[in-house]
């Protein structure tokens, strides 16, 4: 981490927040707001950090609009209209930039000499590079990756260690994949036969466009004919599984451990949370949000949000988790009634005596 030395009235500038406190308090790092100290930088996104907030020690911290009457006396905040990109375009300017790799090919790595090479490429020791393969101009693959025969990988691409890219699969310009990853391994086909488990034949590929960002070990098949597409700026967290025949929309995010299974299609800007599952043949509109381990049974129109398994709207998740309460306050409203209804009908026939 860079050690810079800026005011308070520099970092307002530069993210458009209004100061409260002192505009010339000065900062030389970023932190969490546990671990900041009078010198550093930190944020607090809404009010579930409050505790936090106001125990922490940081001398700038920037806040939502919400959180503007807080008193904190020891700190100076920063009001912003989006508290989590202003702090990632402050965290950028005090970051390290990242190692740099040679270019050219290391005397380990072992490339095809059919493979195309472009201009300044970078690969690194112990990567296969298969025939027919084709690596656009400035990029990198990293140490002991496989790149196999007839796959193609756009320009300015970024491939780290151990990445496996199968056959005849197409990686677009500008991707970021990290360790682990496994792209155009066979989708899971099998059906029975006679004498067992038949395999069905995978022979499709896997085409990943522009601007994707993988995780670490995550796997997206090949589709059994056709494709499976990952389309332009879609971001994918670690250890997600994408099976055969997918389709992840623009701009969508699928956070750790979620799956989809074959042949579903995801609309643009469609969020998966943690643990999540999309059964297979199913499509999700636009804009869909899907909440953490949920699973989601059938196809999700657009804008919605869902949740539970089988997921469905927030509005018929809260009714039916909310009825077993509302039918014991139900159950014990009649029991006191016909309790009354029993001593009055009591007091009657002792009345009647």
């Amino acid at each position: 981490m860079k050690h810079i030395s800026m005011t308070a009235a520099e970092i307002a500038g530069i993210v458009k927040g209004k100061i409260i406190g002192d505009a010339g308090k000065t900062v030389t790092a970023v932190a969490g707001l546990k671990e900041a100290g009078p010198d550093q930088l930190s944020f607090a996104g809404n009010r579930k950090v409050m505790e936090l907030f106001r125990a922490s020690r940081a001398g700038i911290v920037l806040i939502p609009a919400d959180l503007a009457n807080t008193p904190k006396p020891e700190s100076t905040l920063i009001v912003c209209a989006s508290v989590d990109l202003a702090f990632a375009t402050i965290t950028a300017l005090y970051a390290e930039e990242p190692p740099a790799f040679e270019r050219g090919v290391h005397p380990s790595a072992v490339v095809s000499p059919e493979a195309k090479l472009g201009n300044n490429v970078s690969i690194n020791a112990n990567a296969v590079i298969e025939r027919g393969a084709e690596i656009g101009d400035n990029t990198v693959i990293g140490a002991g990756c496989y790149i196999g025969h007839d796959v193609k990988i756009g320009a300015d691409s970024l491939l780290y260690p151990n990445v496996t890219v199968m056959y005849r699969c197409i990686i677009g310009r500008k991707a970021i994949i990290h360790p682990g990853v496994v792209i155009g391994a066979d989708g899971f086909g099998f059906f029975p036969g006679p004498h067992g488990l038949v395999k069905v034949p995978q022979t499709g590929y896997v085409q990943i466009d522009d601007d994707v960002e993988i995780g670490a070990n995550t796997t997206i098949d090949r589709a059994r004919f056709g494709r499976t597409w990952i389309k332009s700026n879609v971001k994918i967290d670690n250890q997600v599984m994408v099976a055969h025949n997918v389709t992840i929309g623009e701009s969508s995010i699928l956070v750790a451990q979620c799956g989809v299974a074959g042949s579903s299609e995801l609309g643009r800007g469609v969020i998966l949370a943690a643990q999540s599952g999309v059964n297979g043949h199913i499509t999700l509109g636009d804009g869909v949000q899907v909440a953490g381990t949920s699973g989601v049974l059938r196809s999700v129109p657009p804008g919605k949000a869902v949740l539970g398994t089988p997921a469905e709207t927030q509005r018929d998740f809260m009714a039916r988790y909310s009825l077993p309460s509302r039918f014991e306050k139900l159950s014990k409203k009649v029991a006191e009634l016909q309790a009354k209804l029993d001593a009055l009908e009591a007091a009657a026939e002792n009345g009647s005596k």
